[in-house]
């Protein structure tokens, strides 16, 4: 494919937050979007999900996803709804983990609806989901398969998915377009994944989409691993208490259950019941043990992430008769950020007593319950109820999976170009800030902080200006001014 006259990239999420990834290659009259998914967070994010999308979805020819989480691909369904009909790419892993976080999502999203018309809490007289399981299931089946590291044309771009060790299956996705290419980091791991395979470093590009989440700070790496979490379960056990753990369904479920194992085999913590309470949970962990996909490290083994004291609660009336125990256990259950899930139901039971413990397992974006907690909250709110927080809330900063700073530099470093520009995404405005200054200052790489709804063109010298020609509403998000 020759390179196009006109050729653009929109920002249409995870600029200034870091949730809602969604960016918009328009290629002359072509529309290629990298991940479709929801904000989370604050109110003004949230808002977002239910504003018209800046383009008719059925004008967009196919969807690149970079991994399976919410923040990443669950407003896939509500581009269905809306008439995407396109192709969605993405490795077997996301593909599978997806089908997973979409139809848990659309259920939620029936569930708060019913919940507020029940509660009488919703301000709106008709209170509508954002989309439906029936909106899931017709999304399901525009999934196509890619293979790690290998070029896949897409009716002339060309598009390569490597390894991010983020969480299973996640990728960079690097993207031909002619003699121009953009580089789309996703999720970037750590350079040491518990369990998953080491990261892969893709092809430079022209230009370059880097995430900061942790693009501010170091990651902990103490000698006695995860200590304020052993710490906790030791004292909670010995009151009588019991832990919950609000965990990603999907990867934190299974570092946290491996981080068990390995205390519980170092004789740091009692042989305690733990269990996993959430069908969305166990369904990912199916995925994890499934060997055929070649995903695991080469010395990880199923047994280093189930040989504990092991329960499952895969319907709701499992989880109801955990409401019953008194006995001293782990409970494991989504979501990590304590915005919906059955982690709901257990936060409400044991915030208000002291001998229990909340041990918070991941980041906590801005406005979440889990970020509530983290900041030492006296009461959240909880279905409409002030809940009173009396629990111990302990933050193990072990188990992100997103890379540090210094992860993110060593990826950037180890690109075989210098690009024209690094675009650092996926931050709070921040964070994303003192990230583009580290790049700018070691690398002397242009970095710049993109805003929400900012069009750049990707075309070399000679562009036309009046090629920036996609328009997305206002106003802009708070928070979001263009760096200086």
């Amino acid at each position: 494919m020759s390179t196009p006259r006109r050729a653009t990239l929109t920002f249409l999420g995870a600029s200034g937050t870091v949730t809602g990834s969604k960016y918009l290659l328009t290629i002359g009259d072509r529309r290629i979007l990298v991940d479709a998914g929801m904000f989370q967070g604050e109110k003004m994010w949230r808002l977002k999900n239910r504003e018209d999308f800046p383009v008719d979805p059925s004008t967009i020819s196919d969807v690149l996803l970079t991994h399976a989480h919410t923040d990443h691909a669950a407003y896939l369904p509500a581009l269905v709804k809306h008439g995407f009909r396109g192709a969605i790419y993405a490795t077997e892993a996301t593909i599978r983990l997806a089908e997973i976080v979409l139809r848990d999502s659309g259920r939620l999203q029936e569930q708060a609806v019913g919940d507020a018309v029940r509660g009488g809490y919703s301000k709106h007289e008709q209170p509508e989901a954002l989309y439906t399981t029936d909106d899931v299931e017709a999304t399901l089946p525009l999934f196509r398969s890619v293979e790690w590291n290998s070029d896949v044309e897409i009716d002339g771009v060309t598009a390569r998915w490597v390894r991010s060790a983020h969480i299973l299956g996640s990728a960079s996705i690097h993207v031909t377009v002619g003699e121009r290419s953009v580089l789309f980091s996703g999720d970037l791991g750590r350079h040491d994944h518990p369990i998953l395979k080491d990261r892969e470093t893709p092809p430079g590009a022209d230009i370059v989409l880097c995430e900061s989440t942790y693009g501010d700070r170091e990651h902990p790496e103490p000698e006695l691993p995860h200590e304020p979490f052993a710490d906790a379960i030791r004292r909670t056990v010995a009151a009588g208490g019991q832990v919950v753990v609000p965990a990603f369904a999907i990867d934190r479920t299974e570092t946290v259950l491996h981080a068990l194992v390995q205390m519980r085999r170092a004789g740091r913590i009692p042989d305690v019941p733990v269990v996993v309470d959430g069908p969305m949970s166990l369904r990912a962990l199916d995925v994890y043990k499934d060997e055929s996909l070649g995903e695991l490290d080469h010395d990880i083994t199923i047994a280093d992430f189930t040989d504990l004291n092991l329960s499952e609660a895969r319907d709701g009336r499992d989880s109801k008769k955990l409401n019953r125990r008194t006995d001293p256990m782990i409970i494991i259950s989504s979501s990590g950020m304590a915005e919906g899930g059955r982690v709901l139901y257990h936060l409400m039971r044991l915030l208000p007593d002291p001998k229990n413990t909340v041990v918070l397992t991941g980041y906590q974006a801005e406005g979440t319950r889990g970020r509530a907690l983290e900041d030492g909250a006296r009461n959240v709110k909880i279905n409409g109820r002030h809940i009173r927080v009396k629990a111990n809330i302990v933050r193990d900063h072990e188990f992100s999976v997103h890379g540090d700073a210094s992860d993110l530099m060593d990826w950037l470093k180890a690109l075989d170009k210098e690009p024209e520009t690094v675009y650092v995404t996926h931050g709070e405005h921040h964070v994303a800030e003192t990230f583009a200054d580290r790049i700018e200052n070691e690398l002397d790489w242009a970095a710049v902080v993109p805003k929400y709804g900012e069009v750049v063109s990707i075309m070399g010298d000679g562009w036309d200006p009046e090629d920036l020609d996609v328009e997305v509403p206002e106003p802009q998000a708070a928070g979001t001014e263009p760096r200086e």
